[in-house]
């Protein structure tokens, strides 16, 4: 006699039956949708052996059930995304979620590659120079006039060029004579430091630090031989080719100020009206 071949689970016999192998034993197919078929997400019935089974997340459809939950269409084989658990086209994703172009207007497509900068988003080909009109990519960028300029281009049509180098100021410009330099170009004539920043003056169409112009520039002082600078409205008093600071100007004898009173010379000598009706 023949073995017999029969349902693992009803132990009916499969002669001249369909029936499914699971873990190496034989069942019938009503047992095996029974005991072993997942139920659709869509129409809540179960997903029998002779139909095609689609997970997604440990959810289970119908083939012909896995379908957009907004326009219906089938996404079987298809890109898909998710929303909220519900299934969505990319067409249907990207038009309820996706960001449109700041440029062309259009939907940036789940999955290609976008730029953003301040709130808005481009295409990567859209992304482009509004001069040379080439995309930016990745190079740097100078935003202007809601308008994005690749570094060149707008070297090119807006930065002042410095007056020293010749070259574009597109960061740390400074204004000197009414004219535009780098910070790093307006450097002291005499110790060749940075001048931006600190205050300077100039003799002849030359800058210099304060320290410089007095030490090469500056009258000195008849009585301290300091140099007196004369800027920034410090006060100093001259007499016959001779200067002084205003605290230096005292009488040579006694050290009374002289600012605002008769005095008298003798030789080198300043000398106060008291002091002087000894000579």
């Amino acid at each position: 006699m023949a073995e017999r071949y029969d349902c693992h689970y009803c132990k009916e016999s499969l002669f001249g039956s369909k029936y499914v192998l699971r873990e190496e034993n034989p069942y019938c197919v009503k047992c095996y949708n029974s005991l072993y078929s997942n139920t659709c997400e869509e129409c809540k019935k179960p997903i029998g052996c002779d139909s095609r089974d689609l997970s997604y997340k440990d959810r289970h459809w119908h083939s012909d059930c896995f379908q957009c939950f907004t326009c219906r269409r089938s996404i079987a084989d298809k890109p898909f995304s998710t929303k909220d658990e519900q299934l969505l086209c990319t067409e249907c994703y990207a038009n309820e979620y996706s960001s449109k172009c700041h440029e062309c207007k259009k939907t940036i497509m789940p999955g290609s590659r976008k730029m953003e900068h301040k709130g808005n988003s481009w295409h990567e080909t859209c992304f482009a120079c509004q001069r040379c009109q080439q995309p930016i990519g990745t190079k740097s960028f100078i935003p202007k006039d809601n308008s994005n300029y690749c570094v060149p281009c707008y070297e090119k049509q807006f930065a002042f060029q410095c007056v020293q180098c010749k070259k574009p100021i597109t960061t740390g410009g400074v204004t000197y004579h009414e004219q535009p330099w780098h910070k790093d170009c307006l450097l002291c004539t005499g110790c060749k430091e940075q001048l931006a920043g600190q205050r300077f003056t100039s003799r002849d169409g030359f800058p210099y630090c304060l320290t410089c112009f007095c030490n090469l520039h500056a009258k000195k002082c008849a009585s301290c031989t300091s140099p007196i600078s004369g800027l920034g409205g410090s006060k100093y008093i001259s007499f016959e080719e001779r200067q002084w600071h205003h605290d230096c100007f005292n009488c040579t004898k006694c050290a009374v100020s002289l600012v605002g009173r008769g005095f008298l010379t003798e030789r080198d000598n300043i000398l106060c009206p008291d002091c002087g009706k000894d000579i």
